[in-house]
């Protein structure tokens, strides 16, 4: 009993550190995300930007949603500054939140620091909207 116990206490509080993986180069997202047929998150960030540190501070470290993104997305961050966001995901301004299917955006961005609660139903209806147009082929 008391290994079960530790067990799932261990299980637990390795959640609360779990951090989203993010893939380093836009081509592997892209391609990984085919290959897994998952929708391909892109956030786009800048240097200094305040709410791209809320965002990600708080938001993408909730565990809920760092699960969700881990299994269910393939998660890639450009950063304005550093010039690793193709033209087409430009904004006036940060953070932007994309997703894409394939190499087409499936929505508009999700503008700013978005509540965790939003975040959550936001990535709910992108996997719905992902499952239903892959049905439709």
């Amino acid at each position: 009993m008391v290994k079960i116990v530790f067990i799932a206490l261990l299980s637990a509080l390795s959640l609360l550190g779990a951090d989203v993986k993010w893939e380093k180069e836009l081509s592997a997202a892209v391609e990984r995300a085919v290959k897994e047929q998952k929708p391909l998150m892109v956030l786009v960030t800048k240097n200094g930007c305040r709410w791209c540190d809320v965002l990600k501070e708080k938001t993408l470290k909730e565990p809920k949603i760092v699960g969700i993104l881990n299994r269910d997305f393939v998660a890639y961050e450009g950063v304005v500054d550093a010039g690793t966001v193709p033209q087409s995901l430009m904004t006036r301004g940060t953070p932007a939140t994309w997703f894409i299917k394939g190499k087409s955006p499936m929505f508009e961005p999700i503008m700013g620091a978005v509540e965790s609660d939003d975040f959550l139903k936001a990535l709910d209806i992108v996997k719905q909207e992902y499952k239903k147009s892959a049905t439709q082929k």
